[in-house]
């Protein structure tokens, strides 16, 4: 399967609206990445896919993954610290499993936004959009090597 094209232009335009939409009135980053198999541990690969996207590296540590195996049927939500330290320990469990109710029909370009759109209100609450942010992360979907 050529994973760049489980999502169609369409789909993919869709989902960085989403990612645009949630980051417009958040400082916090918002990246989507896929891979056609998970290679390890579904968190244990978001989290080294999180680093190696440099997701760490956000001036407030608040960079949320949303890593998709496709082949696997498996997915994480990862969250950088300063989210982490802030939200409630069930919260990306509550977020995951909106998301996977629509995956379950086969709704993945649904699903995904609605993660999204969760995640960046969340990111609202605790990083507001400041005057002087900036997009210090791509909103492209990033696919594996």
């Amino acid at each position: 399967m050529d994973i760049k094209t489980f999502f169609t232009d369409t789909q993919q335009k869709s989902i960085q609206l989403a990612i645009e939409n949630a980051e417009l009135h958040t400082s916090g980053e918002i990246r989507v990445h896929l891979e056609s198999k998970c290679k390890g541990d579904t968190l244990n690969v978001a989290k080294r896919v999180f680093e190696k996207l440099n997701m760490h590296k956000t001036e407030l540590r608040n960079g949320v993954l949303f890593y998709l195996a496709i082949e696997d049927k498996k997915f994480a939500i990862i969250g950088d610290k300063g989210i982490n330290d802030v939200v409630a320990i069930d919260f990306w469990d509550s977020v995951r499993n909106v998301m996977l109710e629509e995956f379950k029909r086969d709704q993945f370009t649904v699903g995904l936004c609605q993660g999204i759109e969760i995640a960046g209100d969340k990111l609202r609450d605790h990083f507001p959009y400041q005057k002087n942010d900036t997009n210090e992360l791509t909103n492209d979907i990033s696919f594996e090597d």
